[in-house]
């Protein structure tokens, strides 16, 4: 029973639009390829919205990326994303804001989006990936900004290669082997099913209370999703959802890193009503980091940055900018 109501909901997710946004396959066009040539007027008007998808190749891997605000310098912010999400799953008030200031990138993991390869199931192997991508595009040192399970990834990165990582943006998620983590798969599973008896995006269930600021908040979100309507990312894979989801269940059955030995400034911050990883691990993952700043946001869930973007914005570029 246990396996037919997985395949079940595996089988619903793929309809509903946790996977993905809303804009239809008709409406979306294939990702864009590098430019040739890109003009110094074009990259300062450049939006997430709008930015061309790149490609580079390292070893078997050709990874999906999108690069916005290099014009600024500085040490670039690498950006780690959540479970199941591609590109498009980033907010653009988030991207759009740090690139203001800041060069970021966002990229495909291996086998996840348009990236090639098959996906890992373990933390440490996705970080081997993205420390391969990180390398690839020729960086020396960079800022790490890991939501959700992209946090986790981002530990295990600066565990591996601490001179790699100068400061990292470390939201919705807790250390391995922390309360509730390794349960993901259940509560996602849940939600999932409850979006789609609901004819309601189960990101509305995971990532924000079902207050009525949770509620508005959640909706304006998916609208801002749907803000980039053509060269879209490739929806993830059932087997690379899956490949997580084992993921999380055994980094969650981890024991703990001693995260005492990373000395780097961390910023740490959820909402005060996560479900997916729960607030505790929050406060648990600012403490076992030496150096780490807390931000809690009040009447907010497990998306606490995308519903308080307009305050989170401010404090990361603070924090960014020491």
């Amino acid at each position: 029973m246990q396996h037919f109501l997985k395949a079940a909901v595996i089988g619903l997710a793929m309809a509903t639009t946790l996977l993905s946004s809303s804009v239809s396959a008709a409406d979306a066009e294939p990702i864009g390829m590098p430019q040739t040539q890109t003009t110094s007027s074009q990259v300062s008007v450049d939006t997430w919205k709008s930015v061309t998808t790149q490609t580079i190749t390292a070893g078997n891997i050709t990874f999906a990326y999108r690069e916005l605000g290099k014009q600024n310098g500085g040490t670039p912010v690498v950006f780690l994303a959540h479970l199941a999400a591609v590109l498009d799953n980033w907010d653009p008030r988030i991207m759009d804001g740090i690139a203001a200031k800041h060069h970021v990138i966002a990229f495909d993991n291996r086998g996840i989006g348009a990236s090639t390869g098959s996906t890992p199931n373990s933390m440490e192997q996705m970080a081997d990936d993205a420390i391969t991508f990180i390398k690839a595009m020729g960086l020396k040192q960079v800022d790490l900004f890991g939501f959700s399970m992209g946090g986790m990834i981002a530990q295990e990165i600066v565990l591996k290669e601490p001179q790699l990582v100068r400061k990292m943006i470390l939201a919705g998620t807790g250390p391995a082997g922390g309360e509730g983590i390794s349960s993901v798969a259940g509560v996602t599973y849940c939600d999932m099913l409850r979006g789609f008896f609901t004819g309601q995006d189960a990101k509305q269930y995971l990532f924000f209370t079902r207050t009525p600021n949770g509620i508005e908040a959640s909706k304006a979100f998916l609208e801002r999703l749907k803000e980039r309507s053509e060269n879209r990312d490739k929806e993830i894979s059932v087997s690379a959802f899956l490949a997580q989801l084992d993921a999380l269940r055994t980094w969650g059955q981890k024991e703990p890193a001693d995260l005492s030995v990373v000395k780097h400034p961390v910023l740490v911050a959820n909402g005060d009503a996560d479900r997916m990883v729960p607030t505790p691990n929050t406060h648990d993952l600012a403490r076992r980091f030496p150096n780490s700043t807390l931000i809690i946001y009040p009447d907010a869930g497990h998306g606490g940055i995308f519903q308080f973007h307009a305050e989170f914005m401010p404090s990361a570029l603070e924090f960014l900018g020491r």
